[in-house]
């Protein structure tokens, strides 16, 4: 009998169903009103309430814009349009990349992923819906402020970047959407995960984005000179699905924002460097990234990006050419560079120093980065060698 009834018990397990996975907790409707009333995408309308103030706003970013799109955006695209090979790998990945979407977008125009680190997180896309027009108006005004690094130099410095690490209009996401909006993108969803051991993506259920709101658990800074958020941890990384604005058939292009300190201690064998090697093969890029790849102290996200590029577009913050050189990849040089702007590795500087003199010069008539001490553009190719 006893055997019998384990074997019902069986039967009855087998035949039970299994209880469906909880769905990923979506934010469309707030990357669309990101898209709208901060990065002045699109012309649906708006709250009434607010109506002056998001023209207003659009007013004075078109100009902003206006610039970029002449200094860089359009010198850019037909630059790259001449030296990128095809058959690339429609994966990005962008170190060091903060708030430069629209940079990648430039540079691989044909990725279908994108993944930009930086010491940033993505941030809380829900209480924009709630500011009353003169909140609007100041967080507006000040996120203007902190754009125009990233629409007049085609980079964003880290203290202004820091500076969106909490309030309403979270720096990442605005800039982020902003780029995808300059590069007649629009948002088409938008949700937070975060990375299991293994690197695989877990996306935040609501009932798992509420509770982490209950118990009111912050998203710490990454590293002890960055500044803590007062956002909840759920929105840390970020998956932003984006489309040609108008076009319900163009493909999907999935950029994803991971949070992360990229220095050895906190990503050699962490979960984020799991994620970036299960990519296999790359397109990569990294411009105004502080020159840390220089640095012995980021020797594993240097090795990745080492092993792993099929194609990488830098300013001088790129790969050394000795570290290039020992991964048999070469490099081709573009602009001038006479010196980095700060104090940097001697060594690394007088290499490149060596190597731009010694290629011909080719003219580049656009800032991809920083500049060189003399204040001339550069940029720099890296692929592996024939």
């Amino acid at each position: 009998m006893r055997a019998v009834a384990l074997a019902a018990l069986a039967l009855l397990l087998v035949a039970a169903p299994v209880p469906a996975a909880a769905s990923p907790r979506d934010f469309d409707a707030e990357a669309r009103l990101f898209y709208r009333i901060v990065a002045c995408g699109g012309d649906a309308p708006v709250d009434a309430r607010i109506e002056k103030v998001v023209a207003a706003h659009c007013k004075a970013l078109a100009r902003q814009a206006a610039t970029f799109r002449k200094r860089y955006v359009d010198p850019a695209t037909a630059f790259f349009a001449q030296v990128r090979p095809s058959g690339l790998p429609a994966t990005v990945v962008y170190p060091f990349g903060g708030g430069d979407l629209v940079s990648a977008l430039i540079t691989y125009p044909d990725a279908t992923e994108i993944t930009t680190l930086s010491l940033e997180h993505a941030g809380d896309p829900t209480r924009l819906a709630a500011l009353t027009p003169k909140q609007l108006k100041k967080h507006l005004a000040q996120w203007r402020v902190v754009v125009n690094g990233l629409l007049a130099n085609s980079d964003s410095e880290s203290v202004k970047l820091q500076s969106l690490e909490r309030g309403p209009i979270p720096g990442q996401l605005s800039f982020h959407i902003l780029g995808a909006a300059l590069m007649g993108y629009e948002p088409v969803g938008l949700r937070y995960f975060r990375l299991e051991p293994n690197g695989t993506i877990a996306y935040y259920t609501a009932d798992e984005i509420d509770a982490l709101g209950k118990q009111k658990k912050k998203a710490k800074r990454k590293k002890a000179s960055w500044k803590d958020t007062d956002w909840s941890v759920a929105y840390t990384h970020m998956e932003l699905r984006l489309r040609k604005a108008g076009d319900a058939s163009a493909p999907i292009v999935t950029h994803r924002h991971l949070a992360a300190n990229l220095e050895d201690s906190a990503f050699d064998g962490s979960p984020i460097e799991q994620h970036l090697e299960a990519k296999g093969k790359v397109a990569a890029m990294t411009k105004a990234a502080s020159y840390l790849l220089w640095r012995t102290n980021f020797t594993a996200i240097r090795d990745y990006l080492a092993g792993h590029l099929a194609w990488m577009a830098s300013d001088t913050t790129g790969l050394p050419p000795r570290h290039a050189a020992a991964a048999g990849l070469e490099q081709e040089t573009y602009g001038r560079f006479a010196g980095t702007i700060f104090p940097t590795n001697r060594v690394d500087q007088a290499a490149f120093v060596k190597m731009y003199k010694k290629q011909p010069f080719r003219k580049l008539g656009f800032r991809y980065g920083y500049r060189d001490k003399s204040n001339k553009p550069h940029l720099l190719i890296t692929r592996p060698k024939p």
